[in-house]
């Protein structure tokens, strides 16, 4: 099954390939520069051309100065800022004391004026291509243009209504940040600014999606990151070619490793101090504009097995933490399975007062294990799919009807059996706790039982094998996904099944960067009193 799906993920990546290979010359036409128009009325028919039908489209024209010389401003409405269009552009234009025979005799050079002394509390930029010039306008700056030049002036004045910084709600936490990323990208790299004030931290802007034209920053820790890893994330960005980017997840399926695998390769977070965490250990992360969720890669298996607050508890606790979710992994897609199994082919390995028990439960249940799990199963991801679709007071009342309504009366009714209950809330409740493979874990939970019903604990133990297998062949923008298990790394074993105390994390994960990987010089020693020595 796997080498089938393996030869059709080869097949897939070979037509995308081939499909790359001409997309930079359709574009090569589209990416030719194309000069502004020098008098006021062929930008005003131009505008007009390619604005037609916008009625959020604005354009203004005023004196500069005391002068008879006119300016062409043009911006787009509740994409930029009234305040400081009217504070940092319109006003120092008109209060401008440049002489007017200074203006008429240097009209060729006057944007170059306007840019050095007139506009000083904005950011000013020079454009002399007509395409990045409109693109700056539909990004929300305002664009200034002179007549007798051929450069259009682009003042920074974006200044849209966006949600404010909050704590997300898919990665609640009882201690650490409270704040999580937003739809701004300008903010969300601000943020991870703030967590990391090194001028290492490297953020190159790029963007993406022909119609779209959405604005993607790559960020890394310059001589901790590999400048492989940094240059193959490029590669794969530069590759895409779609008319839009809407959401980081459209850029994940373009550049993740293996598309047909359910274990995801590429991740995923809201909050600004996991995405920190990531880039000190040498990965690099994708901020897409117009989402709170940001990328990172490479992604290894152990990390949906982490927390950001293993880090901010002490080591004990985080690693009997971390003990659990590995338990509720293997619970949450074998329970299921090791029930049905157990009852269709090794009733002698139950304790006999359990089997009777059970035995007891089922009777007057007319469908065997299998169709009980598989119907169970399919409520909970039913009513789960309910809850997360209706609005938040109905989803908890779905939630309770679920639980309370359905379970009951199904037992009662004489559908289920009483344990088959007890195991679906059971594996329910594990796969909350692994909230990166939410969505996945079913299809594991669904594949085990159906083995199960037909090799019993022989089929669970050969698909379990063959699911390793699995993970060990795939890779994660060349790092193996199950580092540093295979292959195995003692050195990276300090935060896997458990997590040692940090002034014991010397290292960074080798796995990831061979580039500085000292991290913690190491923890003072102390004398019989338990302090410090002096110096």
């Amino acid at each position: 099954m796997f080498s089938e799906l393996k030869r059709k993920a080869k097949q897939l990546k070979n037509l995308y390939k081939s499909q790359q290979k001409t997309a930079p010359g359709q574009n090569e036409a589209a990416a030719q520069p194309e000069p502004i128009p020098v008098t006021l009325t062929e930008i005003k028919e131009k505008l007009s051309s390619v604005f037609t039908g916008c009625d959020d489209f604005r354009t203004r024209e005023i004196f500069i100065g005391k002068s008879q010389k006119k300016c062409l401003i043009t911006y787009i409405d509740n994409l930029a800022n009234n305040e400081l269009l009217n504070n940092n552009i319109v006003r120092p234009l008109l209060l401008t004391e440049l002489p007017e025979n200074f203006i008429l005799e240097n009209s060729s050079k006057l944007i170059e004026i306007l840019a050095d002394r007139v506009f000083c509390d904005s950011s000013i930029e020079m454009k002399d291509d007509w395409h990045k010039t409109i693109e700056s306008l539909m990004s929300g700056d305002t664009v200034i243009f002179v007549p007798g030049n051929s450069k259009a002036l682009v003042a920074a004045s974006r200044g849209w209504e966006a949600r404010s910084v909050s704590e997300p709600q898919t990665e609640t936490v009882v201690r650490g940040p409270r704040e999580g990323f937003i739809e701004d990208i300008g903010i969300n790299c601000a943020l991870l600014r703030r967590k990391l004030k090194n001028p290492n931290l490297k953020m190159e802007r790029i963007t993406l999606g022909r119609e779209s034209k959405t604005p993607i920053c790559i960020c890394y820790l310059q001589g901790i990151a590999d400048q492989k890893l940094i240059e193959e994330v490029k590669s794969r960005l530069s590759k895409i070619d779609i008319d839009a980017i809407l959401e980081s997840g459209y850029i994940e399926e373009m550049i993740e490793d293996a598309p047909l695998s359910f274990f995801p390769t590429v991740g995923n977070s809201e909050k600004p101090d996991v995405v920190a965490g990531k880039i000190l250990e040498g990965r690099v992360a994708i901020i897409s504009d117009g989402t709170p969720i940001v990328l990172t890669v490479p992604y290894l298996f152990i990390e949906t097995l982490q927390s950001s607050e293993d880090y901010y508890s002490s080591s004990v606790t985080s690693s009997f933490l971390r003990a659990i979710r590995i338990v509720c992994f293997y619970v949450s897609i074998l329970l299921p399975g090791l029930y049905v199994a157990l009852l269709g082919f090794h009733q002698s390995v139950l304790p006999l007062n359990l089997l009777l028990t059970i035995s007891a439960s089922q009777e007057g249940i007319p469908f065997s294990p299998l169709v009980e799990a598989l119907f169970m199963g399919l409520t909970f991801e039913i009513l789960q799919e309910a809850g997360i679709r209706m609005p938040r007071a109905i989803g908890q009342s779905i939630s309770i009807v679920g639980a309370l309504v359905i379970g009951e009366a199904s037992v009662r009714a004489g559908l289920v059996s009483d344990p088959m209950v007890i195991i679906t809330a059971t594996t329910a409740i594990t796969t909350f706790i692994l909230p990166p493979l939410q969505r996945v874990l079913p299809f594991f939970r669904l594949a085990f039982t159906v083995i199960a019903n037909v090799l019993g604990l022989l089929g669970i133990f050969l698909l379990l094998i063959a699911m390793v297998v699995h993970m060990c062949s795939l890779r994660s923008f060349g790092v193996p996904y199950m580092a540093p298990l295979a292959p195995f790394v003692p050195a990276d074993l300090k935060d896997v099944f458990f997590r040692v105390p940090h002034w014991a994390m010397q290292t960074r994960p080798q796995s990831l960067t061979w580039q500085e990987t000292s991290r913690v010089k190491g923890r003072l020693p102390k004398n019989k009193k338990g302090l410090s020595p002096k110096k």
